[in-house]
């Protein structure tokens, strides 16, 4: 079968200190959980509980208020003890309410009840995924049923893509998802298919797991409802799973098979499957399987962690650190969110925790750059991030090659390669976004 992929840079990505992919491990639920009211790209929940009132497993607590907002709800029963709020690395401040632990659970080991979807519309269908909060859990956090939304104005044909392309290796968690809940992300991508109203579904895979791609094929033939369906082996160099080199190697695939796919609409396994979840469980978000590892974590691991969870408790059960960290983080080390307190907790869009000591990749940075082109040789769309990063430091933001930095992933490939460990894409992205650029 053939390997699309896209045709300029990336870089192989490994890392020996990535938890193993072969299961996950259920963490212990906390007794203090920390629910931030924005994890999603919008303005913050409204909160709709107060200090003192006692809140059930699955509860609102967070009203989403307007685009980009999300409903918050409670992971755990409790009481709500507190609210804080707390600088982020980046300078945003957030707020959370802090509940301790109390009561009965409404869903954790309990049978759990199954409701049909099919006869449900697509507005039925957005209106319930859009009331537990589902959004998008691999990216920034955009809420799905928006995401659905704005594809309705769109004329040409449009298909979801699930994208299972683990060119990141700290994307374990999602990979053992795939693995542990493959019915719920196959059935997930067809609901999130009906209620976006999408001509087909395509299954784009790393060629290195075309064997679960087969697996998430057959399975998607059962419960499709003859929905059109397609798989496309691509590349696993990195960072082939950004929507440019996904749409490019998904571009290659329509000529060669004279299919026409239309606009994308990318998904992720953990999205669909809470997609599921929402529509055929009617439960929020509650849980994300998390890689935590580093060279500074004891025992990495895959853990399926409740959303509130402290930072700090999973390292503690993966056994602590065998040195101080120089830098602890969530995401990957390609393009990871510093942790400012391991009193931060796990989000929605968590799915990497790690812990790097000094001298490993990322945490040492010389500032003298020694003109070796490395940066160069790996940007996925032909950048000089070298220059772009010199005319930053020296305020001459003009000329041709500074018109096309808007370009920038901000994937993080010249980074890794640079031997002087110099903040390319990182200053770059501040500089043209002002630190935010979405290139999910």
């Amino acid at each position: 079968m053939k390997i699309y992929s896209f045709p300029w840079g990336g870089i192989p990505f490994e890392d020996m200190t990535v938890p193993p992919r072969n299961t996950s491990v259920v963490a212990f639920l906390p007794g203090i959980s920390v629910i931030p009211l924005v994890q999603h790209t919008g303005s913050r929940a409204y909160p709709i509980v107060s200090v003192g009132d006692f809140v059930k497993e699955g509860m609102l607590v967070g009203r989403g208020q307007g685009p980009g907002s999300a409903n918050v709800h409670a992971t755990v029963p409790g009481r709500v003890v507190r609210m804080v709020s707390w600088k982020m690395a980046e300078g945003h401040i957030n707020d959370a309410l802090v509940i301790r632990m109390e009561g009965t659970f409404e869903k954790l080991g309990k049978p759990e009840e199954i409701f049909p979807w099919q006869g449900l519309s697509f507005y039925e269908l957005q209106r319930l995924i859009s009331e537990y909060g589902i959004v998008e859990m691999e990216g920034i956090g955009r809420p799905v049923s928006e995401m659905f939304s704005s594809l309705h104005s769109l004329k040409e044909p449009y298909t979801l893509v699930l994208r299972c392309v683990f060119d990141d290796p700290w994307l374990a968690a999602d990979y053992v998802l795939c693995r542990e809940r493959i019915k719920a992300v196959v059935e997930g991508s067809v609901i999130a298919a009906v209620a976006a109203r999408v001509s087909r579904i395509v299954f784009a895979v790393s060629y290195k797991e075309q064997d679960l791609g087969a697996e998430l094929l057959a399975e998607a033939e059962s419960v499709s409802g003859g929905l059109p369906l397609s798989m496309v082996l691509v590349s696993s160099r990195y960072p082939q799973r950004n929507r440019r080199e996904l749409e490019y190697a998904l571009g290659l695939y329509e000529k060669k098979e004279g299919v026409k796919f239309g606009s994308s609409l990318f998904l992720g396994p953990a999205t669909a499957a809470a997609v599921h979840d929402a529509i055929k469980l009617k439960k929020p978000i509650l849980d994300r399987y998390v890689a935590v590892g580093g060279g500074a974590v004891k025992t990495p691991q895959v853990m399926k962690v409740r959303i509130g969870t402290r930072i700090g408790e999973i390292f503690a059960e993966c056994g602590g650190f065998v040195d101080k960290p120089k830098w602890i983080a969530t995401g990957s080390p390609l393009r990871g969110r510093a942790v400012v307190d391991l009193d931060e907790p796990v989000v929605k869009t968590t799915y990497g925790v790690f812990a790097i000591l000094e001298g490993q990749m990322g945490s040492t940075v010389v500032r003298n750059c020694i003109g070796c082109g490395e940066c160069r040789m790996v940007c996925p769309v032909r950048l000089d991030p070298e220059f772009l990063f010199k005319s930053i430091a020296a305020k001459q933001r003009e000329g041709p090659v500074w018109d096309r930095a808007g370009e920038c992933h901000g994937c993080g490939c010249c980074e890794v390669v640079c031997p002087s460990r110099l903040p390319l894409s990182t200053t770059i992205v501040n500089s043209v976004y002002g630190g935010h650029s979405d290139v999910s």
